[in-house]
């Protein structure tokens, strides 16, 4: 046993035993709004974000595909869309670099902040969000919560090994409100909703 593993056990052995219950927080979803959905798309696209209305009829995935027509590198890590950089077989994050659009499906929403939650189980390399130069969500619209109070209630963030929220593309501003977005990720950011099939 090292010095460090002797310092740990004695820091465990001598925890005070107080029992202090946490306060209950109220949820604040006393007047939720109508549509999450149209709630989620009106808080994304104020974060820079773009939402992808889907087709009335025909392909759903129709302004996915538009999008990533003309790109070089796609990356998928959803089903329903096939890429040309598969996923399964980057060795090395740095693999990602030269990525033009990721493509992979969030685990949830926050209405209240357009906000998509993408863990390890959805990206499968965390880094595939960050290198990426164009990010494509798809989101079950059964899949958003009103707020973030319902949000970190969620399994999510006690399963999994890693967890992000991502809100519109990177963006950072001088002082004098000049705006960039993709300064240190993401040039934009897509949603897309999609019912899950699996």
């Amino acid at each position: 046993m090292t010095s460090r593993d002797d310092i740990l056990a004695s820091i465990r052995a001598n925890l005070p035993r107080v029992d202090r219950p946490l306060p209950h927080v109220p949820l604040f979803d006393e007047s939720p709004p109508p549509s999450l959905l149209s709630a989620f798309k009106k808080s994304l696209e104020r974060m820079g974000g773009i939402f992808l209305d889907p087709p009335d009829t025909g392909d759903v995935l129709a302004p996915v595909r538009a999008k990533i027509a003309s790109a070089k590198v796609v990356c998928s890590t959803v089903p329903e869309i096939a890429g040309n950089r598969d996923i399964a077989r980057v060795d090395a994050t740095q693999d990602l670099a030269d990525v033009d659009f990721a493509i992979v499906r969030a685990t949830f929403a926050v209405a209240e902040t357009g906000s998509v939650l993408l863990s390890d189980t959805d990206l499968h390399v965390n880094a595939v969000a960050y290198l990426a130069q164009h990010l494509i969500v798809l989101l079950d619209p059964a899949d958003i919560v009103v707020n973030l109070h319902h949000a970190y209630r969620r399994p999510e963030f006690r399963d999994r090994h890693y967890a992000s929220f991502h809100t519109g593309p990177s963006a950072t501003a001088d002082i004098e409100g000049v705006l960039i977005h993709g300064a240190q990720g993401v040039r934009s950011l897509s949603v897309l909703p999609s019912p899950r099939t699996l």
